[in-house]
């Protein structure tokens, strides 16, 4: 069944996994870093509430991404229907959660700016407008590369459609996670 000529029930069920994949892979990532010195500090059962709360987290920005994701399907023309979109719209979402990713990356490394850039950037009359034009500058081909090979052609359809087949069962697992994290959470808040 068609959703409005853009979307079926498989294919909004396809762009939700696609979606909630890098989301759960980095939530996971993070809660393994933290389980420990959380264990250590408390106890293992407060470290359990905290991986429940995180993979609770995740899920709900997986939601978000997909609904945003999906409202952003409707500007593509009808003709790009179908599978075609469900791949964009994934890849398109995989991209925003990558570069989120390597800005909690970035920050978690505590990687310092460098000085000279600091300078040049404070010279300039606008800093701050010039920083957004470069951060523009270097996502834009991150964006536009990826959807314009995947309008044209086949291939790279190709390969994003078996790419969201193969995460789709791996995917379904990490939200039989997330479920049972909510078990967890109303288990320990009752």
């Amino acid at each position: 069944m068609k959703i409005f000529k853009h979307y079926s029930r498989q294919g909004l069920w396809t762009l939700f996994l696609a979606c909630a994949f890098p989301i759960h892979v980095w939530a996971i990532i993070l809660i393994f870093n933290d389980v420990e010195w959380i264990a250590e500090r408390s106890n293992f059962l407060d470290s359990i509430g905290v991986a429940s709360y995180g993979l609770i987290f995740a899920f709900v920005e997986s939601l978000l991404l997909f609904l945003a994701a999906a409202l952003l399907g409707f500007l593509v023309s009808t003709k790009w229907g179908g599978e075609r979109l469900v791949g964009l719209m994934s890849a398109l979402a995989t991209i925003l959660a990558l570069w989120a990713m390597a800005g909690q990356l970035y920050f978690f490394l505590n990687a310092p700016f460098p000085e000279s850039w600091i300078a040049f950037f404070a010279s300039l009359g606008r800093p701050l407008r010039f920083l957004y034009v470069a951060a523009f500058a270097v996502v834009l081909p991150t964006v536009l590369i990826p959807t314009w090979l995947i309008l044209k052609f086949e291939k790279p359809l190709k390969f994003v459609t078996a790419a969201l087949e193969k995460i789709s069962l791996l995917t379904s697992l990490y939200l039989f996670f997330d479920l049972i994290g909510f078990v967890v959470l109303v288990f320990r808040n009752l």
